[in-house]
Formats: structure tokens, sequence, C-alpha cells
């Protein structure tokens, strides 16, 4: 049933509008190298992959919506349909260097899972963004009354992450947090932004909007060595 259910969500999500460039795409782009081998789980219509291929990285990506896939191929990319939260990807161990989970993991029941199958994968860094559902304006909604925006059904999450939730998933998973990267509220306005860009590093789980976290894994530490 949970198959069925995210699947016949994903599909209507992807026929529908496409993505637009956010902070997650911009930060995730930054953290990869040109000539890197990255997959992309979860990678939706493609807006990533596209991005990755003009920066010249070798890239494929896997997706459990079919009708996301279709995007993909449509636009001449590598993409495959597989439910990595599910059954073993058809990629070998440590076959590419970074893999990309960007605002995937609140979207499965068992994101532990998910993520053991990314740090098999990957013999050097997984790049995760997640939504943060503790935020200021999440919690002034729920003072008045309202259900946060990301709670909403129409955002198909199944699973709450903060900084500390996640950090914890990350040490669990056997994962090093290389680098965090965090946007907020107000950012963009004069003098306003910087206070409110310093708040964000100072106390990430209130005022930051979401995470993107680049971390390493344990091969990566033993090829290091």
């Amino acid at each position: 049933m949970e198959k069925n259910s995210v699947k016949e969500f994903e599909d209507a999500r992807w026929s529908g509008t496409d993505q637009t460039p956010v902070f997650r795409h911009a930060e995730a782009l930054r953290m990869v190298s040109k000539g890197q081998k990255v997959l992309d789980i979860g990678c939706g219509d493609g807006l990533l992959l596209e991005a990755m291929v003009k920066k010249g990285v070798i890239v494929s990506g896997v997706d459990i919506s079919e009708e996301g896939v279709k995007k993909c191929r449509a636009k001449g990319l590598e993409a495959s349909v597989a439910n990595a939260s599910h059954e073993k990807l058809p990629f070998q161990d440590h076959s590419v260097d970074t893999v990309t989970l960007l605002d995937i993991l609140e979207h499965v029941y068992s994101p532990e899972v998910l993520l053991k199958e990314a740090v098999r994968v990957s013999r050097k860094n997984v790049i995760i963004s997640v939504p943060n559902f503790n935020s200021l304006p999440a919690r002034i909604q729920v003072l008045l009354g309202r259900v946060p925006e990301n709670n909403r059904p129409h955002k198909g999450h199944l699973y709450w992450f903060n900084y500390c939730v996640l950090l914890k998933l990350l040490k669990k998973s056997n994962l090093r947090v290389e680098e965090v990267s965090c946007n907020t509220f107000w950012e963009n306005v004069p003098v306003i932004g910087f206070m409110m860009k310093g708040l964000c590093r100072l106390f990430p789980s209130l005022f930051a909007l979401s995470f993107v976290v680049k971390a390493s894994t344990i091969i990566s530490d033993k090829n290091e060595s």
C-alpha cells in the first residue's frame, strides 16, 4: 500500500508542472565538481540532472515516478524507474562519487533504509536536502492554530525533519558531516537579510527553512588513509 500510494502521488506531481530552480538545487550543484560521477535519487523531471550535465558532471538519475523519468528521457537525460526505499538500486557498491537526495527523505516512511542504499552506492559523498519542520514560521503558524506549510497533504511529506533529527540520522548511517548550508526567511532584504543569515547559522533549528548537507561516507575515509 505504501509503495503504491507514494508512486501515485509522485506520478501525479510530475505529470503536472515542472520544477523551478531553488536554493537546494543551487547548493547541490555547487557541492559537486566537474568530472565527478553522480547519481541523483529522486531525480523527478531532471532539473538537477540538466544543471549537472551543463557543469560537466557525469550524472544519472532514478525515481519512483514513471512520469518523472519520462520527462528526463525526453530531455536526453539518463534516468530509470526504481524504488530505492524498497529495493536495491541497479548500481554496484561504491560505483559513483556522489549520491544526491534533494527533498526526498521526508517523502518516505523509512528514510534510514533509503539513506543506507545511497551510502552503499556512493564511494565519497552523499548530499541531502530536507525542509525544516520546526522553523520559526512553522511554530508561529501552529500558535495561530494553522497547519504549517510543510505538514499539509499536498506536500506528500511522511517524515518530519529538523536539524537534530537530520544529524542523528546521518550519524546512524555512518556519514560524517562535511558542510551544512541553510536558507532562511527575509534573507534577500538589505541589512535584515545579513542578520537573518547570521541567526540561521547560530540557531538553525529555529531560523532555517531548509538544510543542504554534504556528508562523507566511510569508504571515502578508507580511500584517503
